[in-house]
């Protein structure tokens, strides 16, 4: 069978519909800016999972029109400014609503009190590489220095942290400490449990989490946090 790459790639496609799509393109995405001017976000990192959705239905309203010849644009128009009713309808009912608020956009999340994980049914609701390497970017080298971490409905993380001289020993999150967890303690000290982050004193050998049952462990960190 001979491949055809004309029709891979090209098929009937002309001059002429190559403008047409560029122009498409132009208007539809031109639109996208718009409504996303008209709701008032000023980035991404502010959406929450409700506009989330919202920006997705859009992409999908707009896709279409912008390389089909025969789907016209003015029905795209028509669902964005139905979409942007529905918006401007919703987000006004939340702010007169807190349970209507907390259907659309969730509640904060704590992830960190007390310098150990909060754990709901024995589980996290977060994922540990995302949160550690937040974490690092803003100077901490292990959660002895957190006071309290909380996920923001936006996905934006907020952190509270203890003075220097209240710091305690924690679990550590640089890459290189946290890889040397094993299910073995090596030795007496103070470890971490890397399931839940309590830290404990150990004489040595294989052993259980006395919070949450984890099996692996880590040299506890108590050094400040990196201004």
């Amino acid at each position: 069978m001979e491949l055809d790459f004309r029709d891979i790639f090209a098929q009937d496609f002309s001059l002429a519909f190559g403008v047409e799509v560029l122009l498409r393109t132009l208007v539809m995405f031109s639109v996208i800016l718009l409504f996303l001017r008209l709701s008032g976000k000023k980035g991404v990192r502010q959406l929450t999972l409700f506009e989330v959705a919202i920006v997705i239905g859009l992409g999908s309203a707009a896709g279409d029109p912008m390389s089909n010849k025969d789907q016209p644009i003015l029905p795209a128009l028509v669902v964005f400014l139905t979409i942007l009713g529905f918006y401007r309808l919703v987000t006004w009912l939340a702010s007169r609503s807190e349970w209507m608020e907390r259907l659309l956009e969730g509640s904060p999340l704590y992830v960190v009190e007390d310098g150990v994980f909060v754990r709901r049914d024995g589980e996290h609701d977060f994922g540990k590489d995302e949160f550690f390497a937040e974490m690092r970017q803003q100077g901490v080298s292990h959660l002895g220095q957190l006071r309290t971490a909380i996920l923001e409905t936006n996905g934006a993380l907020s952190c509270y942290f203890y003075p220097d001289d209240e710091v305690r020993p924690g679990l550590p999150i640089l890459p290189k400490e946290y890889e040397r967890k094993s299910r073995t303690v090596p030795g007496p000290g103070r470890y971490a449990c890397t399931c839940c982050a309590h830290t404990f004193e150990l004489p040595g050998g294989a052993t259980l989490c006395r919070q949450c049952g984890g099996e692996e462990w880590v040299a506890a960190l108590d050094g400040t946090r990196t201004p």
